[in-house]
């Protein structure tokens, strides 16, 4: 039976997964990331969390209060830091995104905006980051409150508005310096809009919508068939004026502008400037049956 709850959402994954199995084979690769699953689900277990579900070399858990969550994130970030060192380990970093807000339970399993939200957050983090959204800083305590600071926006599927990104410093003696608040948009620039052209199809990414996601599954904004193509291969977002790919699959995303300027882009992001072609999969060239043409507007 489906139930409504509000709770933190956490999700936490190993940096660059795919790098360690091929520099460090098989063994010691999939052992190192077990050991990073386990301190990320004894830390939940620490914090009154629930472990939903292991997804690869992600953990995503819930927790009652932001609080509870972030001492749990805290908690990964330092026992991985220390023990992927011990005995000749790999070196390894994680990144953790949070987000607070409604869910749907069924059975073990959360569903709702809030999921899609912390998941955002999460791959906007960086190696050793623990990035939450504003809503989420305004749960909670005022003393861990004084520990974050906004670093950016970002735009999140199936909202309007954007959100504020936050940091929580659990290294203050790492952290850089930085102005406190950041503008949410660039006043003195025009709006400008982003046409996809893929055959008979054209998608515009503008002030009026500001994210798409394309791949092979149906419910993307723009749906390309291919056997090299993930579910959910890429989006593009505006943000403050500018036009970012990023890309969530297998394959990677190729892209080659006018000047033909060619750029790969794997589980990373690159801005789109003036026009060209976008590849999903693999290289296409224009007239190619499955290119995609990008063209920014002024």
């Amino acid at each position: 039976m489906a139930k409504d709850l509000e709770v933190a959402i956490v999700f936490a994954d190993v940096v660059g997964s795919t790098q360690l199995y091929e520099k460090f084979g098989d063994t010691q690769a999939s052992e190192t990331v077990a050991l990073c699953l386990d301190v990320m689900k004894d830390a939940t277990y620490q914090f009154n969390g629930t472990v939903i579900k292991t997804i690869g070399d992600e953990v995503m858990s819930t927790f009652e209060t932001v609080d509870d969550a972030m001492g749990a994130a805290v908690m990964m970030q330092s026992r991985i830091t220390t023990e992927t060192k011990k005995d000749g380990g790999i070196p390894v970093s994680i990144r953790i995104g949070c987000h607070f807000g409604p869910v749907v339970q069924e059975q073990n399993d959360i569903f709702g905006a809030a999921v899609h939200t912390a998941n955002r957050m999460t791959s906007q983090a960086k190696a050793k980051q623990i990035v939450i959204s504003g809503f989420t800083v305004e749960q909670m305590s005022p003393e861990l409150r004084n520990q974050t600071r906004q670093i950016d926006v970002a735009t999140v599927r199936g909202r309007i508005d954007e959100v504020a990104l936050y940091e929580l410093v659990w290294q203050p003696e790492e952290a850089t310096s930085m102005l406190p608040t950041i503008e949410w948009e660039n006043k003195s620039r025009r709006a400008s809009k982003l046409l996809l052209n893929f055959r008979d199809t054209t998608v515009e990414v503008s002030d009026q919508r500001k994210a798409i996601n394309m791949g092979r599954a149906d419910d993307n904004d723009l749906v390309i068939k291919g056997n090299l193509i993930s579910r959910i291969h890429a989006k593009i977002e505006m943000r403050r004026g500018k036009f970012v790919l990023v890309d969530q699959s297998t394959n990677g995303t190729f892209l080659q502008n006018t000047q033909g300027k060619e750029t790969f882009v794997r589980r990373d992001s690159t801005e789109l400037a003036d026009e060209g072609t976008i590849g999903l999969g693999r290289a296409e060239k224009a007239g190619s049956n499955l290119a995609i043409y990008y063209k920014t507007i002024e």
